[in-house]
């Protein structure tokens, strides 16, 4: 399995790093990361590139991405701070979050921010007040398109084209500088069509804000980029011709501004989270099935199994026949079940303290790690 994912010599540098470490750990593989930026590049030639720091905010990521000439999409100041801890310019850096403090909207124009997102009235008055002549983003509820992703956005981010376009003006009359439409369109989302119906919406926002003498200059398309997890997704490149088809379809030859935001379909694949077997246990003689428990679990790493919804590649060096298990995590919480309804098949000679390596484990894994929950300490990473 891991020879779909990674070449031989990217995986012996894995399993020789591994046979040195205390488990849990997640390995991320820098070359990896520059290889899809370069591919996004390459894709969206016109578009600037921000990535979404909440992905892995990992300094050594962030400085390699800062070395490519990536922007950075942040979704606090504590983000913030971190990428302009680099030497990165805050010209280079966008407010995201829509949901924010006014004091630190203060806080970020300060520190030289001025693109940021919004879907409500009040984050606007705060905004004008906070971050006078800013441009902003008017972020459009996608909840119809976000829901066949695997991990939707929909409801909590965004508004109907109505309110966003009485949000455009009333930016307008309060001095910031209605800049353009964001959306997103679900989080792994490998549906590409979801593209094609998210640019129509936008680009009638960009007509009917046009008829309100308001002239949005950009569209910003989010993330939602997928990784390649125990389902296999399209590469990068029909991704990218399919989105640039529907541009032209949609705009011709009056395309926006193009903002990117990737996140998980930029450093997802290149994390191998390595865990141990705790135990194998059944819960009577005749159980046909094996709990394995793993010294990583939703609560130190894999919170996105929540609803079994990210499926991980799982692999292990033990062979010989499988049969199904369920997979669990090693702390006193009855939630901390990654996998039963979906039955992963491992060896049946699986035992304790056998390695078992989650693989396109970059994203959402180290960043979601809970502080010691059951004084299980946050997950390590280390960077080759």
């Amino acid at each position: 399995m891991h020879r779909d994912y990674y070449s031989a010599i990217e995986w012996e540098k894995i399993i020789a790093f591994s046979r040195t470490r205390e488990t849990p750990f997640l390995i991320v593989l820098l070359d990896m990361i520059q290889h899809k930026f370069q591919q996004f590049r390459t894709g969206f030639p016109d578009a600037k590139i921000y990535y979404a720091v909440k992905a892995n905010p990992g300094i050594e990521v962030l400085a390699l991405l800062r070395d490519l000439g990536s922007y950075f999409d942040i979704a606090s100041i504590y983000e913030l701070d971190k990428v302009l801890g680099l030497g990165v310019s805050p010209d280079h850096v966008s407010f995201g979050n829509t949901i924010k403090k006014a004091r630190h909207i203060g806080e970020a124009y300060d520190k030289g921010v001025r693109l940021f997102a919004s879907d409500c009235e009040a984050d606007i008055r705060n905004l004008a007040r906070e971050a006078p002549g800013s441009r902003v983003f008017f972020r459009i509820l996608m909840d119809a398109v976000t829901s066949d992703s695997d991990w939707p956005l929909s409801r909590k981010f965004g508004c109907q084209p109505r309110m966003l376009t009485d949000l455009a003006l009333l930016a307008a009359d309060l001095g910031l500088d209605p800049y353009g439409v964001s959306f997103h369109v679900g989080s792994q989302q490998r549906e590409i069509p979801a593209w094609d119906a998210a640019i129509a919406q936008a680009r009638s926002l960009f007509e009917r804000l046009d008829r309100e003498q308001i002239r949005f200059k950009a569209m910003n398309m989010g993330g939602g980029f997928p990784a390649d997890y125990l389902v296999k997704t399209n590469p990068l490149a029909v991704y990218a011709e399919e989105i640039n088809r529907y541009l032209g379809l949609h705009f011709g030859d009056a395309i926006p501004e193009l903002y990117l935001e990737p996140g998980r379909g930029l450093v997802g694949e290149a994390g191998i989270l390595v865990s141990e077997v705790v135990s194998v246990a059944k819960k009577s003689k005749t159980d046909l099935k094996r709990w394995v428990y793993t010294d990583v679990g939703i609560f130190n790493g894999l919170m996105e199994t929540l609803g079994e919804s990210i499926k991980y590649p799982v692999y292990t060096e033990k062979t010989g026949p499988t049969g199904d298990v369920i997979l669990a995590g090693p702390t006193c919480d009855s939630l901390d079940i990654m996998y039963e309804h979906f039955k992963y098949q491992l060896p049946l000679s699986l035992e304790s303290g056998d390695q078992i390596y989650w693989l396109s484990a970059g994203a959402y894994t180290a960043s979601y790690s809970a502080i010691e929950f059951n004084g299980f300490p946050p997950l390590k990473t280390y960077y080759l």
